[in-house]
């Protein structure tokens, strides 16, 4: 079987690589010239599985590039889509466009010019839209408003060109994972979320989230990939926790002083007008958003049956999951 993976040197797609290549898989995986191709060496030296890269065959291609797509996914049997813009920074509003709906646009096309067996789709619960405070399944309905951020729209848009593309005959699978846990450096993905505890955060906010462990993202599109099922969309969430557990529970396996202070939802309103005019003054991209600071005090629970009923998926717990990722960062602080 001949696998592409896209974003291969993100959380995500670091983590399916690995599990492919268990399976004695052949792996192509895609790159940018900002990628950093010694972060998945680290990753794979951390689970003890250092001899895995060398068999990747890795090629350069940007996903809003139509021609390097079309000639990257030819002779290709499955494509894992893991490349995307997380960001909920105005400003990359263009960016996460061009990346995440056109990209994807560009990846369903060449995979029906090549007749290509099945794609796998890693989207987000973002893609699901958001009320308010509610509870979520693959059954609810996109609605617009103020809750849903631009990268939850253009995970949505995207998500769309891949009903397109099934429509028009190509197999393929998404997956809806919650926040991602798991080893990366510390300034990416959720670990940002490590390093400002590990820093000395002293507040959390109020709300609670769908968490999951990368493993059982990774692990959930490449069973599904390797099944028959096909236009289906799944939500993989292992635990609907508040912040207060997950930021407790990550200070623990840090070894550090958790966060005991409540951060109301207005002082978190006050926090990221703060974030915005510091950001002004440096120049720099703010580690707090308004979309951010409004989603950390909601609470949005998301139903994980489906897949766990029609495939029998076994999830991680979180704590799991965040000693693995606290062990990683330890080890390459």
């Amino acid at each position: 079987m001949k696998n592409l993976v896209t974003g291969a040197t993100g959380l995500v797609g670091m983590h399916v690589m690995l599990d492919l290549l268990t399976k004695k898989e052949s792996v192509k995986a895609t790159f940018t010239k900002n990628s950093r191709l010694e972060n998945v060496k680290k990753l794979f030296d951390f689970y003890g599985k250092s001899s895995f890269f060398k068999k990747i065959e890795w090629v350069e291609m940007n996903v809003d590039d139509v021609i390097q797509v079309y000639d990257v996914v030819k002779d290709i049997d499955h494509v894992y889509h893991c490349a995307a813009i997380v960001s909920f920074i105005k400003k990359e509003q263009l960016k996460i466009s061009s990346i995440n709906i056109n990209g994807t646009a560009n990846i369903v096309n060449a995979c029906l010019e090549n007749n290509i067996k099945k794609l796998g789709y890693v989207s987000s619960v973002a893609a699901i839209g958001r009320k308010g405070d509610g509870i979520y399944s693959e059954s609810n309905k996109w609605k617009d408003g103020k809750d849903n951020s631009f990268y939850a729209i253009s995970k949505n848009k995207a998500e769309n060109e891949v009903w397109r593309g099934i429509q028009e005959g190509l197999q393929a699978v998404i997956i809806n994972p919650g926040i991602i846990l798991g080893p990366s450096t510390w300034n990416r993905s959720s670990t940002t979320i490590f390093k400002k505890i590990y820093s000395g955060l002293s507040h959390y906010p109020t709300g609670s989230n769908g968490f999951v462990d990368v493993r059982d993202v990774s692990k959930s599109i490449v069973e599904l990939m390797n099944s028959k099922i096909s236009a289906e969309r799944y939500i993989v969430v292992g635990e609907n926790v508040s912040y207060k557990n997950v930021f407790q529970t990550v200070a623990k396996s840090l070894n550090v002083t958790p966060p005991l202070k409540i951060a109301s939802k207005k002082l978190m309103n006050l926090a990221w007008r703060l974030e915005f005019i510091k950001c002004f003054i440096t120049r720099k991209n703010p580690q707090l958003t308004k979309e951010t600071a409004r989603t950390s005090s909601q609470n949005n629970h998301y139903n994980n049956e489906k897949i766990i009923k029609q495939i029998g998926f076994k999830f991680n717990s979180i704590v799991d999951a965040i000693e693995n990722t606290s062990k990683y960062l330890l080890k390459f602080k």
